[in-house]
């Protein structure tokens, strides 16, 4: 390689330090949005558990709570773990991601295969809440992130 690119290469990683350092020191705006998608779940979830209820009756209906709170505890664990990570740093921020999920993703089957066998589930309501929940709120999210540039719950105020 030539001097010159040598050089040029140092002098740019001099002025840039490696990813596995930089951190975020701004806001934490994951615990922001995550509340706001609880506060949507939480505005959908009569409609959807009287649904379950009126097809699958009273465990039906329990179950589809069930999964409600699942996603809901679910993308509030997601906030907390990525906030915390931005905060060490982005290398840890993006294992943080990936190993977050699996181990969300872990936990959510475990909750289910823990209750599976209750005489108050049904297990096709609440499969189907859990996807239908995690889809629509993540549609919904994502509605007004594309909109606003930002979360609903990240506009600033008065605007």
């Amino acid at each position: 390689m030539s001097p010159l690119l040598t050089a040029g290469r140092s002098a740019r990683t001099a002025e840039r330090p490696p990813l596995a350092s930089v951190r975020d020191e701004g806001p934490a705006y994951e615990r922001d949005v995550a509340l706001d998608m609880v506060r949507r779940g939480l505005f959908a979830a009569p409609a959807l558990v009287a649904a379950a209820w009126l097809v699958w009756g009273p465990a039906g209906a329990w179950s589809s709570a069930f999964a409600i709170g699942l996603v809901l505890v679910n993308f509030l664990l997601a906030a907390f773990l990525l906030g915390w990570a931005a905060r060490i740093s982005l290398a840890a921020l993006m294992g943080t991601a990936l190993a977050g999920y699996l181990l969300r993703l872990g936990l959510i089957t475990a909750a289910v295969l823990a209750v599976r066998r209750q005489p108050w589930v049904k297990v096709m309501p609440l499969g189907l809440s859990i996807i239908v929940t995690h889809l629509g709120l993540l549609l919904w999210e994502t509605r007004f992130v594309s909109i606003s540039l930002a979360a609903p719950g990240l506009r600033e105020k008065g605007s």
